[in-house]
């Protein structure tokens, strides 16, 4: 076990920049934390585990883990004060450095299989969350555009509760310009037609726009909308999982 006890610790400072979107893609590490992802991802591992970190009252899960058995992954032991400003979700738990995967350029010709959910979400929290309510309704992938944030943020991972560890994800470039050249895309917008009415097809990709800009400006778009009563729009990651249930329902 390798004890860290200054903030000038190279490794420190490396692991305090993967609290940002900047820092991850700059290390190519992120952290897992969360007691409840981490038993899960210890049961079948799907990335790289690069480090694990504990403090004085921790004991290391990796040095039993059945799964990583034969792997020598570094154990640091850091003081509360220094473990506490990387725990930034506030877990109180081990935490685990882990090699994110690359995300993959979706193939410019390729049409939706199953339901697919473009995402330009540039709010950690809000991304997790869809990505949570995708998986859970049987979404096939998450495609992100230019402006969404990194799907590997701690906050989105905690949000998802680990749906970003397991859904297929990705990339495309600016959302407006992806909307407009897809026709196989349905926008999620209050001026829709009402999707309780809607013949879900099978295969389609359903756009959540961020709150705010929405899609307008865009001509000739195809658009559902969520009916309510009383206020004017949802959240759209409420609007979202709503829509998603909605297609889950229509084809089971």
């Amino acid at each position: 076990m390798i004890e860290i006890s200054s903030k000038s610790n190279d490794h420190f400072r490396r692991w305090a920049d993967l609290a940002s979107a900047r820092g991850i893609k700059k290390h190519h590490e992120f952290i897992l934390m969360g007691e409840k992802l981490i038993e899960e991802f210890l049961e079948n591992p799907t990335f790289k585990v690069k480090a694990e970190l504990v403090h004085e009252d921790l004991r290391s899960l990796t040095m039993t883990a059945p799964s990583l058995k034969g792997q020598r992954i570094p154990v640091f032991k850091l003081p509360k004060a220094l473990f506490n400003e990387l725990d930034v979700v506030g877990t109180h738990y081990n935490l685990l450095v882990l090699e994110p995967k690359e995300i993959e350029t979706l193939p410019e010709v390729s049409a939706p299989q199953g339901l697919e959910v473009v995402c330009p979400l540039g709010d950690p929290s809000n991304l997790g969350a869809l990505a949570r309510s995708a998986l859970a309704f049987g979404a096939n992938k998450l495609i992100l555009t230019e402006e969404s944030c990194n799907p590997f943020h701690p906050k989105a991972i905690k949000a998802s509760a680990g749906a970003l560890l397991k859904l297929p994800v990705y990339r495309v470039g600016k959302f407006m310009e992806f909307v407009a050249q897809n026709e196989d895309v349905y926008a999620l917008d209050m001026k829709g037609e009402d999707i309780a009415r809607f013949k879900w097809p099978k295969n389609l990709r359903l756009a959540i726009g961020e709150e705010g800009p929405g899609f307008s400006g865009i001509k000739g778009l195809k658009r559902l909308s969520v009916a309510t009563q009383g206020v004017e729009s949802l959240n759209a990651t409420v609007a979202a999982s709503i829509a998603l249930f909605s297609y889950s329902s229509f084809h089971k």
